[in-house]
């Protein structure tokens, strides 16, 4: 019996959730011990590294010149986002500020939907109306003050649908040369945000070890993804694949042992459900 075609970009989708849930947690994780921007430069030195090798050995053909100049400003976009998310990260709690950024990568390719393909469903408008609750009762303060990461989480957000759009748009070309050619802009961007930075600190050999196999995750999530994207729905890829933060989350609860107030719980789940409700 042939399996139902809409199983295929399911399952890449899936496992791209697996594999950036735990790159952004051993990277949030590494990013309290060392400088974020000197991490993601390293991580995607290594993501470049592994697809290029992994495209050679694959003989996979190289992708036209528009899906490169598309594939290049994808990665300037996700590049500093994720830099930018890694230090919201280290700085606030990664079972809040994550699902902050997801929500947001999710709900901008699905406005632009709006403007294309029209007025969303009605279980999409209530999903809306669910992210927009879940955010606030996320970044409600509990002792009258602004929790950290949150805009800084918002930030990368903003740069993680940059990415999805620009992805979509390099069109059906071998996912592992989009994905090498992503990590050429992102490196390079990451590399002056490091040169920029006053509080730039040397890297210790765990975070060296954190930042490779962060990377070699991240850009395997990112092939996973442009192959959802190719075979099945964009708005299909970028939902199911936003919920990578419940990776993220439960990494944090079993591992780091972070505790939620009930408010903040029922906030997380309210943003985590709005993700497929927003681009079913």
């Amino acid at each position: 019996m042939t399996l139902p075609t809409t199983l295929i970009p399911t399952a890449f989708s899936m496992a791209a959730v697996c594999s950036w849930g735990t790159s952004d947690f051993l990277g949030g994780y590494a990013a309290r011990r060392t400088n974020a921007f000197l991490l993601t430069a390293l991580a995607h030195l290594s993501g470049l590294v592994l697809m290029t090798t992994v495209a050679l050995a694959s003989h996979a053909p190289f992708p036209s010149r528009a899906a490169i100049v598309w594939a290049l400003v994808a990665g300037l976009s996700g590049g500093g986002a994720l830099a930018i998310f890694y230090r919201a990260l280290s700085t606030g709690r990664m079972g809040l500020t994550a699902p902050v950024a997801a929500v947001l990568s999710a709900a901008i390719p699905t406005v632009v939907g709006i403007f294309s393909e029209g007025l969303p469903r009605t279980v999409q408008i209530a999903g809306f109306v669910l992210a927009a609750a879940g955010i606030w009762l996320i970044s409600r303060p509990e002792d009258h003050s602004r929790p950290e990461g949150i805009g800084m989480a918002a930030l990368a957000g903003i740069g993680f649908a940059g990415y999805y759009l620009c992805t979509r748009q390099a069109g059906a070309d071998s996912a592992f040369w989009i994905a090498a050619v992503t990590k050429i802009s992102s490196f390079i961007l990451t590399s002056l945000m490091v040169l920029l930075s006053r509080s730039a600190r040397n890297i210790d050999g765990s975070g060296i070890v954190f930042g490779v196999v962060a990377g070699c995750l991240d850009v395997t999530g990112s092939v996973l993804f442009i192959r959802a994207s190719q075979t099945g729905r964009l708005d299909s890829a970028v939902v199911l694949s936003s919920l990578y933060p419940a990776i993220t989350v439960l990494l944090a609860r079993f591992i780091l042992k972070e505790q939620f107030t009930r408010w903040k719980t029922l906030g997380l789940l309210a943003a985590l459900l709005a993700v497929p409700m927003i681009a079913l």
